[in-house]
């Protein structure tokens, strides 16, 4: 994955964005090994999904979820997957073909029961 430090992108309250398996970094970010790792399953969701379907997806489960409580970005699926699994530096080498599809099922916030 090439790096690259930009004052363009990505936009205002990100700290880095994929575009084709291209990290775009605003200058004095620091790139943990987490947020590389998160941006690299981001690259293999993107790499499976042929680039263009990926943000297809993207952009309608982003959509989808927009009008429902919680953060619409935090629930999207490939941001689930990428989440749940930065800390893991090997996860990469295990990952299943479209393991996004297992984190579809509920958003977070749905996970926690209502309290009174």
């Amino acid at each position: 994955m090439k790096i690259v430090r930009t004052s363009i992108l990505p936009f205002r309250g990100f700290s880095a964005i994929n575009l084709l398996g291209v990290l775009f970094v605003h200058h004095g970010v620091y790139l943990s090994n987490e947020l590389i790792n998160h941006e690299r399953i981001h690259t293999a969701q993107q790499r499976e999904m042929l680039f263009l379907f990926f943000y297809l997806a993207y952009l309608i489960e982003w959509l989808m979820r927009l009008p429902m409580r919680g953060n619409a970005y935090r629930n999207i699926s490939f941001e689930r997957e990428a989440y749940a699994n930065q800390r893991n530096l090997h996860y990469l080498e295990s990952r299943r073909p479209y393991a996004w599809r297992h984190y579809m099922k509920k958003p977070l916030h749905w996970s926690k029961k209502k309290r009174k």
